[in-house]
């Protein structure tokens, strides 16, 4: 909700005008304090035009959780009387000489209200500074509605795959309406329905639930609780000390704006500004942060997989090392650039919570470093049987085909889906590109290393390029088959 309150409507009872019912709630209000409630009603009573300048307060009690309300004595004309202001159940209980007829249009009133999503509070009045007269002056009608963005936050957060829950300790009429207009949904069910079932039960139960009312602080930590016991990645927002507890416990605790310093202390996202929209965009850069370190680990365990193999089989084939330290250092000089440019790639975030398997993201890699090792075969049966290099160009021949490999191999591990299906960013463009020119130069001259042709060079590059093409195929299906 918007978290700022509004009198909706004031009904007052009989014996009482709407001018005195609104003018009781005001004296038994408080600015200083901040209370959002009183805020609500000093600004209703001030759209009213209220004049209070008869009225002298005398003495003023805030709100105590305990009793649920506030009081206050208020001196007029030499005489005194006593405003009450409070939940409406327990000011109404505190009248005197109330008959039924009363209590069930005050009732059958705050069931309306709570249709209506809207929170009812009772004004009462009593004459002196006792509360032994007390009469009923009137209902306040409380609205609180759901921010302008919140139907579309849910709507994005359940694309995103997370489903939300609402708690409060608001009625269930109350609860279901705000539920609804906030796209939440309608079943809201109270704490009290599952105390007598089994934690099994009880988890089903909170699972299949769209949300909770009429809580306590507790419940909100047991309810986090029994989501995490059935493997839920569990995120909750609150604003006040009671729900530290709960903050601290689920996996994402965010505090809102607003929230006290105990909530921010134990919450492990503080948000900075009013709503809770933002909250997708931490998911969503979240998601991409994900995707980008997932992108390295991939290229990092498939390159290894394929270097390794590489000087292993090699080396069982011609019992020499093809690649030189100088042809190492180059490799590696040229890895560094376009690595460090996958901070800044273009990247799409998942429409599904992510979920680090360390198994899975080692067998595709496995697979896709073993397929880039055949190539990197082919290319030395290559260079011995149709160009027939020397050792020394035979070298150079095997290290450019590493470098070209590397640059494409980003290229198709950085997209879950086939290569073509995003851009990729600009720096790791201009780097890509720039490293096989470069490279592909350096070599044709003869600098640091031994000399190819361009022709061989180009032969090279167009192998190690239709290679990578082929590759996206079985990548595309391993990528999908282990969920990565």
């Amino acid at each position: 909700t918007q978290n700022k309150l509004s009198v909706a409507e004031s009904i007052p009872f009989p014996g009482f005008t709407e001018q005195d019912v609104v003018t009781a709630a005001a004296l038994a209000s408080q600015e200083e304090g901040m209370d959002i409630i009183d805020l609500a009603v000093l600004g209703y009573a001030k759209s009213m035009r209220v004049d209070f300048n008869a009225y002298k307060r005398i003495s003023y009690t805030p709100f105590n959780p305990a009793i649920k309300r506030t009081e206050a004595i208020v001196g007029i004309d030499a005489k005194r009387f006593k405003g009450v202001k409070g939940a409406a159940q327990i000011v109404i209980s505190m009248c005197r000489g109330i008959d039924k007829e009363a209590i069930e249009k005050a009732n059958g009133i705050i069931e309306e209200f709570s249709r209506r999503g809207y929170r009812t509070i009772a004004v009462a009045r009593s004459e002196g500074d006792d509360l032994d007269n007390l009469k009923l002056a009137g209902l306040l009608s409380l609205a609180d509605p759901p921010r302008l963005d919140s139907k579309s936050m849910i709507d994005q957060a359940r694309k995103l795959g997370i489903k939300p829950l609402m708690l409060t300790g608001d009625s269930m009429a109350i609860a279901k309406e705000i539920a609804l207009q906030a796209g939440i949904g309608g079943n809201i069910i109270r704490m009290a329905d599952i105390e007598g079932l089994s934690e099994n039960e009880q988890t089903k139960v909170v699972g299949e639930s769209d949300g909770f009312a009429e809580i306590y602080p507790d419940d909100k930590y047991k309810i986090v609780k029994l989501l995490q016991s059935r493997g839920h990645m569990v995120g909750m927002t609150g604003d006040g000390v009671n729900d530290a507890p709960a903050l601290k416990q689920a996996e994402m605790g965010i505090a809102v704006s607003n929230a006290t310093d105990v909530a921010k202390a134990s919450a492990s996202v503080v948000l900075t500004e009013p709503g809770i929209s933002v909250i997708i965009n931490a998911i969503t850069i979240s998601r991409q942060t994900y995707q980008r370190m997932l992108t390295w680990v991939i290229n990092k365990v498939t390159k290894v997989i394929e270097f390794v193999g590489l000087l292993t089989l090699s080396f069982f084939w011609l019992h020499n090392i093809v690649l030189s330290l100088l042809g190492m250092s180059l490799l590696v000089f040229a890895n560094d650039f376009v690595t460090m440019s996958l901070a800044t790639d273009h990247v799409t975030h998942t429409p599904n919570p992510n979920k680090w398997n360390v198994k899975n993201i080692t067998l595709a890699s496995l697979v896709l470093g073993m397929l880039l090792l055949v190539e990197d075969m082919l290319v030395i049966l290559m260079g011995i049987k149709y160009f027939h290099l020397e050792w020394a160009k035979l070298r150079t021949l095997v290290m450019l085909n590493l470098i070209f490999n590397s640059q494409f191999r980003v290229l198709i591990v950085r997209e879950r889906r086939h290569f073509w299906s995003s851009m990729p960013g600009r720096e790791l463009l201009i780097l890509s590109a720039g490293t096989i020119i470069g490279f592909a130069l350096l070599v044709v001259y003869g600098i640091f290393v031994s000399p190819l042709t361009l022709y061989q060079v180009l032969s090279v590059l167009l192998l190690s390029a239709m290679f990578a093409l082929w590759i996206d195929f079985p990548k595309f299906y391993l990528f999908r088959r282990f969920k990565l």
